[in-house]
């Protein structure tokens, strides 16, 4: 496996995703704003890391797997956290649909890949 920089980029906004949860957590009064900065360049990561790949012919089959589920697992994550956080139902409405359309998604997609593959 190669490892380039966007595929580098990628990796490094997976390993920012335990940081963004317990930063969340913590009692401090800056940890809200430190925690929304963590998303924030994992979000800047995310644009970068695709600019790149395009830009520099440097797109592997590995990194068009991780991305899409680095973001995935990412705004799942964070939704969860704001949902856990205001303990509304205007709130865990949307995040519960958008969390079941992207599960949704992907069980499709991997469907109708099984099924071009029987073809």
């Amino acid at each position: 496996m190669q490892f380039n920089i966007p595929t580098l980029l990628t990796l490094f906004r997976v390993i920012l995703i335990p940081f963004f949860v317990v930063v969340f957590y913590l009692p401090f009064a800056w940890a809200p704003m430190v925690s929304a900065l963590i998303f924030c360049i994992a979000a800047i990561t995310d644009w970068f890391d695709g600019f790149l790949a395009r830009r520099w012919n440097q797109s592997t089959r590995f990194g068009a797997f991780l991305d899409p589920v680095a973001d995935k697992v990412l705004v799942a994550i964070a939704m969860v956290l704001v949902t856990e956080h205001y303990h509304s139902w205007w709130v865990t409405l949307p995040a519960a649909t958008m969390i079941a359309r992207e599960i949704i998604i992907s069980a499709l997609r991997e469907w109708m890949a099984e099924l071009g593959k029987r073809q």
